[in-house]
């Protein structure tokens, strides 16, 4: 499904071919592929040796002793401009598939064409180039040191790297570092790794004897699933590819799980669950802050002592994010500590970006930043990080970070960069510059949200980092579902970095400096409520803002007897998608419109020899009309002179071109307008005009008297939210599927059931996916129909929602932590 939209048919037709296969024969290292239940597991497949190490060495002229790297990208000719000093002194690199015009290095040699690969990997010390199956399969099999290079938008990468992680048999090389030519570190670290594979390597026979029995009857193919169940399952592991906090999954273990453990419930915290957290706060000194009773923070505070020895638990493998954690802070020394919420968007949603009043609510999950400063000669640098300062100026303010739960999206779980990549001479670089930077890595992209915040400081605040900084990003509010995790990352971080270097800065000033992250360094349209929230939220009120730009009106007192959830879809979600991205510039186009026929209508009821004016153009006059015609915010229109004036105006699409042609351009500085593309109009510009009335009218019905009638009247403004979002085309087939569950709660009767308790729900945030916020009674009942709806809704998906229960402060409220080490005196 992540193919997108336009090739979801092609993804089906896949699923579809699955579902009429009989049998999977898996492979180590495999995918998981749920459709099919009658599986056999073969060993890996392997080619087998032709010549010898000595004889291979011999042949290329290679001394025994001589440490050799192969590069192996395929065999696909890339043009690769390969430089001598990349590789350490006396080391020759054997390039496979290279061009016969391409020129190499001495220390460099070309193979030819036809040469046997698997013989050279075995004459290796150890092998640089991309993860595939093959090249996996035969690093193992022959012991082959492996240093990797992320791959773009491959599914299969994350299980063949935990298998390769998991027989000690790889590191990665970071992009930047690879184009930059600093391979020495890697290299090096390479020769010290001792891979660990000893199982069996004869797959091939193993599947062709499978086959074999298959095509002679000997085994016969399982009848226990019908096709159209089995279609269903296949396309679980999309939903599944989505994990969900707190589950750290591994292989096999993904395979196995069961359904009850596909589903992310709210986390019940037992007694000794806080006892155990409570007890992690001995491990650390609080010198500022207050822990507010929150069991998450405990949590992080927990985990953050777990790295001070770098202990394995139960014999496991330590993650490599945990790996890198365990170095990135000098445990003597202050860390200042962050948190900020994820949102619930309960009305106003992409009416934002137009002026609307919106209503917030901050969820219970949240990101936890943790900080610290190190003068540069004494910040604690990871090995390729040292290499890099000793091969260019020395010691220089770096940035390293790391990211928990980077599988969770097949992410890289490190950043580092030099502070003076944000610099062009003495002043910072540009956002577009910066973007560019960003964007040369797609596993590292997510940085921006991170780094991003030390750029607009500097940019906006003049801020001057002179020190290294170390950053740790732990984040229980998942990716993808609608409920602002962008925002919580980049506001819980630009809080932490703020403590840490004693900038005031005001929970509202923040979450602007947030936005600007996301707009112009992370180059998502989106706009401020998110940020807002997170910053400026507390628990259990609806924060009101008017988005003009970010004007907080009130902090609104959810009433006992109503209960917001959050159901997820499952289908992820991204304000920096297609959809959302045309729909804004939908939007600002109709702006553009009315602001162009109000200042027409001004103009000619300015001349002598005016028409005669229609009845509502002479009770509304010429000091409406200019209001109109200087508008900034498309909301501050109310729906009646909407209707009256210019609805009938606006068209349902236009092109770009035909638009730039008439108009000259939407006035919106975070996007662009495709002079190639068809834009709708009509439903964008209408959704934040009658957005913001029904807002405004579901703000004052919360202090109404309690009556089912006000709650119905609630539940109504939230479904015309929800289907105005379809009209402009922000809808999904999850989303709809679960208003409709709330719907059928809603209407059903039940001799038991004297009225409902479910009373309305609708998309949230930036549509196409993610959550919906579901409005009832605050009662039992409630509560156990919408668990009736999860398992409703994946008996006809196969995916059971998050549920998203509860609240908990925005970090302005919360403030931040500045914790430090308790010594352990020893007798």
């Amino acid at each position: 499904m992540a193919a997108g939209y336009p090739h979801r048919s092609i993804v089906w037709q896949i699923a579809e071919d699955y579902s009429n296969c009989e049998t999977l024969l898996r492979l180590p290292g495999y995918c998981p592929m749920p459709a099919f239940r009658d599986v056999t597991d073969v060993p890996l497949v392997v080619r087998g040796l032709r010549k010898s190490r000595s004889e291979v060495r011999k042949d290329l002229g290679i001394a025994e002793s001589t440490k050799v790297v192969i590069f192996n990208f395929g065999g696909q000719p890339a043009g690769w401009k390969l430089k001598q000093e990349w590789l350490p002194d006396g080391w020759i690199c054997l390039v496979c598939g290279a061009s016969d015009s391409q020129e190499v290095p001495p220390n460099f040699i070309k193979l030819e064409k036809d040469t046997y690969t698997p013989d050279v990997m075995a004459a290796s010390d150890c092998m640089l180039g991309k993860i595939g199956y093959g090249t996996a399969s035969e690093a193992l099999a022959y012991k082959l040191p492996f240093v990797f290079v992320r791959r773009d938008y491959f599914n299969e990468e994350p299980f063949l790297r935990n298998l390769l992680e998991h027989h000690q048999s790889s590191i990665e090389m970071i992009r930047r570092d690879f184009l930059a030519g600093h391979w020495k570190p890697y290299l090096l670290r390479a020769l010290t790794l001792q891979p660990s594979y000893d199982g069996p390597t004869n797959g091939g026979q193993v599947a062709a004897r499978i086959l074999q029995d298959i095509a002679v009857g000997k085994k016969c193919a399982s009848d226990k699933f019908n096709g159209a169940r089995r279609l269903q399952d296949a396309i679980v592991l999309g939903y599944q590819l989505q994990r969900t906090p707190g589950k750290d999954v591994g292989i096999p273990d993904w395979y196995s799980l069961n359904g009850t453990e596909i589903g992310a419930h709210p986390i019940i915290e037992n007694t000794e669950k806080i006892k155990t957290a409570e007890s992690c706060c001995e491990d650390f000194e609080i010198l500022h802050g207050d822990l507010q009773g929150l069991t998450d923070t405990m949590a992080f505070l927990k985990s953050l002592s777990g790295l001070t020895g770098n202990e394995l638990k139960d014999s496991e493998v330590q993650s490599r994010e945990r790996t890198a954690a365990s170095v990135l802070f000098d445990w003597e020394r202050e860390i200042y500590v962050a948190r900020a919420p994820g949102r619930l968007d309960v009305m106003g949603g992409i009416a934002d970006y137009s002026g609307s009043l919106v209503l917030q609510m901050p969820l219970r999950e949240a990101c936890h930043v943790a900080v610290q400063r190190n003068h540069p000669s004494k910040q604690k640098l990871w090995k390729h990080v040292q290499a890099r300062q000793l091969e260019n100026t020395g010691v220089v303010p770096v940035v390293q970070i790391v990211s928990f739960g980077s599988e969770l999206s097949n992410r890289a779980p490190t950043f580092d960069m030099d502070l003076s990549d944000f610099m062009d001479g003495d002043k910072p670089i540009s956002y577009e510059k910066a973007r560019e930077f960003f964007c040369q890595d797609p596993s590292q992209k997510w940085a921006a949200y991170v780094s991003g915040t030390i750029l607009i400081l500097m940019t906006e605040l003049g801020v001057q980092f002179t020190d290294s900084m170390s950053i740790l990003v732990s984040s229980a509010v998942p990716e993808g579902k609608g409920v602002s995790s962008s925002a919580s990352v980049e506001v819980a971080t630009m809080s932490a970095i703020a403590a840490a270097y004693g900038l005031n800065v005001t929970p509202r000033d923040l979450a602007l400096l947030c936005q600007k992250v996301e707009n112009h360094v992370v180059g998502a349209p989106c706009g401020v409520m998110d940020q807002m929230a997170s910053a400026c939220g507390e628990a259990n009120k609806l924060l009101a803002m008017v988005c003009q730009p970010a004007e907080v009106k009130e902090l609104v007192m959810i009433p006992s007897h109503i209960r917001f959830w959050g159901l997820d879809s499952g289908i992820r979600h991204s304000v920096g998608g297609g959809d959302y991205g045309s729909v804004r510039v939908g939007t600002y186009m109709g702006r553009k419109m009315i602001k162009c026929a109000a200042s027409d209508l001004v103009s000619v009821s300015s001349t002598s020899d005016a028409p005669a004016q229609s009845d509502d153009y002479k009770e509304k006059g010429r000091d409406v009309l200019k209001s109109e015609a200087s508008m900034e915010y498309l909301c501050k229109l109310p729906p009646h002179r909407y209707e009256a004036a210019y609805s009938k105006d606006i068209p349902e699409t236009i092109t770009g071109d035909a638009f730039l042609e008439k108009y000259g351009d939407h006035d919106d500085m975070v996007t662009v307008i495709d002079p190639k593309r068809s834009y709708s109009v009509k439903a964008p510009t209408r959704h934040p005009i009658y957005e913001n009335f029904r807002v405004e009218t579901f703000k004052a019905l919360l202090t109404a008297a309690n009556t089912d009638e006000q709650l119905s009247a609630l539940g109504e403004l939230m479904y015309q939210c929800h289907y105005s979002y379809n009209a402009c085309g922000l809808g999904s087939d999850g989303t709809d599927r679960l208003v409709n569950l709330v719907q059928e709660m809603q209407h059903r009767k039940t001799p038991e059931n004297g009225g409902p308790n479910l009373y309305g729900a609708k998309i949230t945030g930036g549509g196409s996916g993610g959550s919906v916020c579901v409005i009832g009674k605050n009662c039992l009942q409630s509560a156990e129909e919408i668990a009736e709806i999860q398992q409703r809704y994946k008996a006809a998906t196969g995916y059971q929602p998050i549920v998203f229960d509860g609240s908990s402060p925005g970090a302005g409220k919360f403030g931040y932590l500045k914790i430090r080490r308790r010594l352990i005196i020893t007798k």
